[in-house]
């Protein structure tokens, strides 16, 4: 049976590779035609490169969408995860009908669409005066993850052993002492796990920086790459060029969280 499995593992595996990395290499390789090279059966693999979309990409006007990304997405993550970790950790050291009818609420909170949100939020923003600030976009992100980041943290905390905190009780530890001292330490991969989702997926935020933002001056970089289709056609390697770009800092952080991300999502947080 394990004579099977190997070949079979590792033919998913290749499977897997080819269907994933072939868009990228389309992606990478169209980044570097030109216009009239996208579409030429001619010029699929062998073309002479370019960098004229890169040069076009990388100037000054990029830095605020990238700026405004990198607020929103570092935003996010620190609010979700200051909400989510002291909640998760309570659903998980409560019993009772309570605490079923919490992660009932949450369920639902997760199951409800974005869109769904876009008109309430926007009103409730206009009253508060927030709207076209960036705060604004992180409260509405928060509010759209938060749920999300609880129910995976709760695990994590569920697996930390409640001897570890009777010990620490016994030492004359405070609650928050030993919360903050003993079970966070041992909760870390979970939580730098969870953080890494809640950033990659605030990166990619655009339906509330749409609606939200009024002036497209302050637009992060999904919008941006929204904004190269157009009624008058696309720029494909401009497009694509951007692409790149805009994937390097997922990339990045991804790279050099994947330990931790592995073993959060395979192992959890126990010790």
């Amino acid at each position: 049976m394990k004579q099977t499995a190997g070949p079979v593992l590792t033919a998913w595996k290749a499977l897997l590779t080819v269907m994933y990395g072939l868009p990228i290499l389309w992606i990478v390789l169209t980044s570097f035609k030109s216009s009239g090279d996208v579409f030429s059966t001619s010029s699929a693999l062998i073309f002479s490169p370019t960098t004229e979309a890169y040069r076009d990409v990388l100037t000054a006007d990029l830095l605020k969408p990238l700026s405004q990304s990198v607020l929103i997405a570092t935003g996010t993550t620190v609010l979700v995860l200051l909400i989510a970790i002291p909640a998760a950790y309570g659903l998980a050291r409560t019993r009772g009908h309570l605490t079923s009818i919490g992660l009932a609420l949450l369920i639902v909170l997760q199951m409800m669409p974005q869109t769904a949100t876009v008109i309430p939020l926007f009103q409730v923003f206009g009253s508060w005066t927030l709207l076209d600030s960036t705060v604004g976009v992180i409260l509405a992100d928060t509010a759209l993850l938060a749920p999300f980041a609880t129910l995976l943290l709760r695990p994590f905390f569920r697996s930390v052993p409640p001897e570890l905190e009777e010990a620490g009780s016994i030492d004359g530890a405070s609650l928050m002492r030993t919360f903050v001292s003993i079970v966070v330490p041992v909760a870390r991969n979970g939580i730098f796990t969870v953080g890494t989702l809640v950033f990659l997926l605030a990166w990619g935020e655009f339906l509330y920086a749409v609606n939200f933002f009024l002036s497209p001056g302050e637009y992060p970089l999904s919008v941006l790459l929204a904004q190269q289709v157009s009624a008058f056609g696309i720029n494909w390697p401009g497009l694509m060029a951007l692409a790149v770009v805009t994937s390097i800092p997922i990339l990045i952080v991804f790279t050099s969280t994947y330990r931790l991300l592995r073993d959060g999502l395979t192992v959890g947080a126990v010790k």
